[in-house]
């Protein structure tokens, strides 16, 4: 897979949309340098609209820490004699102790109350949560902690976003493994950012959310063979993809997305017959222009798009009913 959708115009559109951002926010590469923002990891080869991207990504997360007055942070996160700095990370023992990371009071309960009650299945980077500014894990809590104190308040938001799913009580988990059935171990990524579950009149519902920020859709391994077999049987059994998807899905830039969308698949598959509509949302940044490439394609691949969907974070956030304008204020003014 490419970084674009339709060859070399969307690039350059992608890449001078990004160039109107770093312009409006005074970017230069010498300032990121000065910042400890300048690391090769940030460089995609032959997708330089992604690589700027990334820098003014990272660029911006270090700015915001620094108007904060927040200690820079390292890599390692525990820092260490050969640790760096890096512009985009909070000093971890402060990170920890003060929740920085994390913008309203409401996200940093709700990421406490995650932390205080750990799922069996596989963990996620908890130290980054608290100190890397890039943090998808940060960045869900920040979306919709403030959902996860009122169910009202998250019954609301769930219509707003996802009109067309039946409505219902919400309760909302976060960094949410439902992979904890053996028939559900797909040998893939198996933890959504943010998990709602709606249980209405008409049955119950999940939505799975995976929030991108700084990260593109790199292209990864195939699976081993065990777990590919698992995963292209739940593919199968959906009905959800056209004839041919194989090759344009595994060891390319939309597998990792695939086996996201294989997780609410798998559920809707389950022999408990406990889920009788689900969906998996992918959420993104406007300029990211990775994953905007990389939705256009995958969803070509899709006979059924009913279990997919995607939104930028700046469409969410300007979701008319959904978000608080205080939370949709401190979030925007982090993130975009």
């Amino acid at each position: 897979m490419t970084g674009n959708p339709d060859g070399g115009r969307a690039e350059r559109e992608a890449h001078e949309a990004i160039d109107r951002a770093m312009t409006a926010a005074h970017y230069t590469h010498a300032e990121a340098r000065e910042a400890e923002c300048w690391f090769d990891a940030d460089r995609v080869a032959s997708e330089p609209a992604t690589t700027a991207w990334k820098r003014l990504a990272r660029w911006r997360q270090a700015r915001w820490r620094d108007a904060q007055g927040y200690p820079i942070g390292s890599d390692p996160l525990r820092g260490g004699l050969r640790a760096k700095r890096v512009g985009s990370r909070i000093a971890l023992d402060f990170a920890r102790e003060s929740g920085a990371n994390l913008v309203t009071p409401q996200a940093l309960a709700a990421a406490r109350g995650r932390l205080a009650l750990p799922e069996p299945a596989r963990s996620f980077d908890v130290e980054a949560l608290w100190a890397d500014l890039l943090s998808p894990s940060a960045l869900s809590f920040n979306l919709f902690g403030t959902l996860a104190g009122s169910a009202a308040v998250a019954e609301r938001a769930v219509a707003a976003w996802w009109p067309k799913l039946a409505h219902g009580s919400v309760s909302l988990r976060f960094e949410h493994s439902p992979s904890g059935h053996e028939t559900l171990l797909l040998g893939g990524p198996d933890v959504f950012n943010a998990a709602f579950e709606v249980e209405g009149s008409a049955g119950s519902a999940i939505l799975g959310v995976n929030v991108k920020y700084h990260e593109h859709a790199a292209a990864e391994p195939a699976p081993d063979p065990d777990a590919l077999a698992r995963q292209v049987a739940v593919a199968e059994r959906s009905g959800v993809f056209r004839r041919g998807w194989q090759p344009r899905v595994i060891g390319t830039g939309l597998q990792r997305i695939w086996q996201e969308h294989l997780l609410v698949l798998s559920l809707l598959q389950h022999p408990a017959r406990h889920w009788t509509q689900g969906c998996y949302v992918l959420v993104y940044p406007a300029l990211n222009p990775s994953f905007a490439a990389a939705v256009l394609h995958y969803r070509e691949l899709l006979a059924d798009t009913a279990t997919f969907e995607t939104m930028t974070i700046e469409g969410l956030l300007h979701t008319q009913g959904a978000l608080d304008r205080a939370t949709r204020d401190v979030v925007q003014a982090r993130y975009t």
